[in-house]
This record gives C-alpha cells, structure tokens and sequence, in this order.
C-alpha cells in the first residue's frame, strides 16, 4: 500500500500531455530533495528548462516534476518563442497554468516593440498577458509609461495602465488614472480624464480619444486646454502637432485672459503656424470691461490674429455683425478689433444706438479705454438721429463726425464740416410742439443729458431758419439720406446666442 502511495504522483505525472511538460534540458549539478511529502529536484549551474515554445534559464532551481512547477532563481531569463524575453532575480513557473511569476528586476521585453520594467510581473502564457501590479514602466523608442498597475497583450501589442499614470515624451508629459497604449501602431488611447502638459508649460485635459504619437495626430473627446495667455474648450477636438493645425467642434469656448475676451461657436479652426484662429456657427464673444460691463457681438464667422507682434494683433468679424452692450447696440457687415490701441473698426453700412440716438456712416471707429468705449469716430455719410418725448426726430448731418463718452454714456456729438440739422422745439413747460430748428452751418455739437440731446451749438456762419408747426410740412421734417433703422436694433437675445460659459 505505502509503495502504490509513493507511485501514484508519478503516475500523476506520466499522465500529462507530453507538451505540457516541463523538462530539464540542462544542469551542471542535480541534487533530491524533498518538501514534506513532495519530492523536488535541486538544480545548479547553467540551468536550462523547456516547455514548447518556452525556454527558462537561471542559475539554480527547485524542480517538482510531479506539479510540473519550477522555482527559478539566479539571473533569470524566460524566452517565448522569438519575440518575447523576460529576465529577473527570481521567480516561479507553473507548467500545468503556463503562469510566470516573476520578481526583483523584472525586464519583460517585446521584440522590437517595447520593454516594460517592474519588481513584480505575472506572465500569463495562455492568455499571452503579462500584468504588474506594484509599479511598472514601459519603454519603447517614443514614449516612457509608469503606472501604478498595468497589463501588456503580446498579441495585440495593447498595454493598458492603471493608477497613478504618467506618459514622458520629449514634447509633453501625460498624468492619468487609466489609459492604453499600443506599442506597435503608437496610439495612446485616453480612457479616463488626462492632463497634458507640453514643453512650453501649456496645459490641456483630454476626456477620451486617441493621439498617434508618432504622427502627433489625434482626436479627442471632452477637451480643455489651457496656456498662459488662453483657455480653450470643446466637445472634441483634431490635433496635428506636426502641421500645428488644430479643429474643434461642439460647444467652443475660446477665452483671452490678457483682454477679458472670450469667444463661443460650433466650430473652431486654428494655424498655430501661421497665429490664426477662426470660430463659426453660432459665433459671439463676449468682452467685459473695467466696470463689470460686457461688450457682446456676433457674426457668421470669428478670426483671431495673435501672432507674437503686439501691433498685428487683431480680432475680425464677418458677415452679419451685430453688438450689445446694455448702453449700445450696433450692425455692420463686418468689424474688425485691433488689439494695439483697443479700437473697433465698423464696415458696410454700420449703425450704432445709444438710448434713443442712431448713429450711422460709411464707417465707424470705436475708441475704448480702459475697456470702456471713449470717442467713436464717423467717417463721410455721417448721421444721428436722436428721437425726442414727443416721438419727433432731432437730426444732425456732415462730413465727419465724433461721439464722446463720459463713465459709459453718451456726453456730445461733434460734426465737422458741412453741417446740417434739424430740431423740434418743445415748450420747456408743457412739452407742447413749438416748432422746428433747421439750420445749415460748417460745425455743430450737440450735446446730451442722460443719453437724450440737451443742447445744440453752431459754428461758423449758421444758416438757421425756424419753422412754426402751421407752416412744417412732412417733407421738411427729413434730411436727405434720413433712415430709421429700429427694427434692426438687435436685442441680448439676437447676440448672446448660448448660454455663457
């Protein structure tokens, strides 16, 4: 009975598929030995064992032929056909699982693809996985990865990395709670938020996506990206790195910190190349002034020119421009910001409200200072119009013309040659109808009381003529060129399209 005992580990043994045993192809010495009731075999010196495709080399081992497991130890080296090798300290191999466990100084190295670093790697032959978890790093000729806990498929060359992640490059770095990396293609697949920071200390944060690291091209999900002079946000975002040129689509928000400036759309192109961006669909900023004001326009398409040079900086608008500010409205065709001297420039039939004044002319320059709108400038065609409590028309006319502000309000408006205007006079009293001013002359200002035209004065040699009610005929109630353009006044609903921010 004890001998039929003895022999059925043996039997045991002999049962098992030939290809699933481990065997001892070489040894400078052979010792038994024995662990309680399991035998083993001591092995010393150029120790050689074979499974298939696997070949283990180490300098001493604890063999058990009958569990077919082996206890490895001594500059370990574990080769998987001819792509993978892995070297270490010490470990063990279980014939019948096909499990490597290996520790202290672990290499596992992917032929001509990567080499993955840790103390403490389980090589699963089966599944053809190795897995760390207590620290690793992956190596290949692009990128450096560590992670917390990681896994590496042989066959699809996937590393997958968990906990306290961190991808080097020479360009960026990468800082995550899991991604995956494909060794072969050089794909980085974002799974979790990641935050990336380049060279130049920009940062962005990346919700999901793919980037091919080694064409530096990428589409990402849920993306921010931060400098120090700009935030940009989107639902997903195009990269190409080598191009520099960049896409985003759904919901962007492009913000200036230097000018209080941020701009919103559908859409959003960028040459960092060449320094310029352009936002359409939905396209409106937003500009918030000194006092807490916010200057709004929007336009078919935005486009920022930010290139090194302060005095090449500008922000254009076309087409359909439209301006709300709680004291002013405006429209153009197009509008053009030049950062240098914080002047906005109107093209193509502009026009401007304050209160009850329209302003229009061929163009219109719009000084700011301090962030607050200070003189506007009327090019040739310039006309205002100012209506009164009686729902009259007050009209002034010239070649040139200037708006001065004072804390945000319209304060006087100076014409400067060939003057011409029309006022109707009310009773300071009764605020009856008295009659109409008409008066021809080189200059006029007219200047304004809580946003309405208070008083008018005239120079050099005033042609003035007044006109009782009786004798006003409708026709002479207009200028030549006068147009009421109410209906075109935008609302804050017209401009600010999106809910800010």
């Amino acid at each position: 009975m004890r001998l039929a005992l003895y022999l059925l580990p043996i039997c045991f043994a002999l049962a098992l598929p030939a290809q699933n045993r481990i065997t001892l192809r070489q040894a400078d010495q052979l010792k038994g030995g024995r662990a309680g009731e399991e035998r083993f075999d001591r092995v010393i010196g150029n120790v050689v064992f074979v499974q298939n495709q696997t070949t283990i080399y180490c300098d001493s081992a604890l063999f058990y032929r009958s569990a077919n497991r082996v206890e490895i130890y001594g500059n370990v080296r574990i080769t998987d056909g001819d792509s993978v090798t892995i070297t270490a300290l010490r470990g063990e191999y279980d014939g019948n699982t096909r499990l490597a466990r290996l520790r202290q100084n672990v290499v596992f190295t992917k032929l001509e693809t990567a080499s993955l670093y840790t103390d403490f790697l389980d090589f699963d032959r089966q599944r053809n996985e190795a897995r760390y978890f207590n620290g690793g790093r992956l190596v290949d000729s692009i990128n450096v990865l560590t992670s917390r806990k990681g896994y590496y498929d042989v066959n699809t060359n996937m590393a997958s990395f968990k906990q306290n992640v961190v991808v080097k490059n020479p360009d960026y770095t990468m800082t995550s709670d899991s991604l995956q990396y494909n060794s072969a293609t050089k794909f980085l697949y974002f799974r979790t938020p990641t935050t990336v920071t380049d060279k130049d200390g920009n940062k962005a944060v990346y919700e999901g996506g793919e980037y091919n690291t080694r064409l530096r091209q990428s589409s990402l999900v849920g993306a921010m990206a931060e400098s120090a002079s700009y935030t940009v946000k989107g639902d997903r975002i195009v990269l190409d790195d080598r191009r520099r040129f960049y896409r985003i689509r759904g919901n962007v928000v492009m913000t200036s910190k230097e000018e209080n400036l941020t701009i919103f759309g559908d859409e959003s192109v960028y040459d960092r190349r060449n320094h310029i961006g352009k936002v359409y669909g939905n396209a409106w900023l937003a500009k918030t002034t000194e006092e807490g004001d916010t200057l709004f326009l929007a336009a078919d398409t935005l486009v920022s020119i930010d290139p090194p040079e302060a005095h090449r900086k500008r922000l254009l608008a076309y087409h359909r421009v439209k301006v709300w500010k709680q004291d002013m409205q405006g429209i153009a065709d197009s509008v053009v910001y030049i950062q240098a001297d914080s002047s906005l420039y109107f093209y193509r039939s502009p026009v401007l409200w304050t209160q009850g004044n329209q302003m229009l002319a061929d163009t219109i320059i719009m000084q700011l200072q301090k962030r607050q709108v200070n003189k506007v400038y009327f090019t040739s065609g310039s006309f205002v119009v100012s209506v009164d409590t009686l729902g009259n028309f007050n009209q002034m006319k010239g070649r040139t013309m200037t708006a001065y502000f004072s804390k945000g309000q319209l304060d006087r408006v100076v014409v400067e040659g060939n003057g011409e205007s029309l006022f109707f006079a009310l009773d300071e009293k009764t605020n009856a109808f008295i009659g109409m001013n008409k008066i021809i002359c080189s200059n006029i200002t007219i200047r304004f009381k809580n946003g309405v035209a208070d008083n008018v004065t005239f120079y050099v040699q005033p042609d003035a003529e007044f006109i009782p009610p009786h004798e006003l005929a409708k026709e002479k109630t207009r200028l030549k060129g006068f147009v009421w353009l109410s209906q075109e006044r935008p609302r804050r609903q017209d401009v600010v399209r999106k809910k800010q921010g």
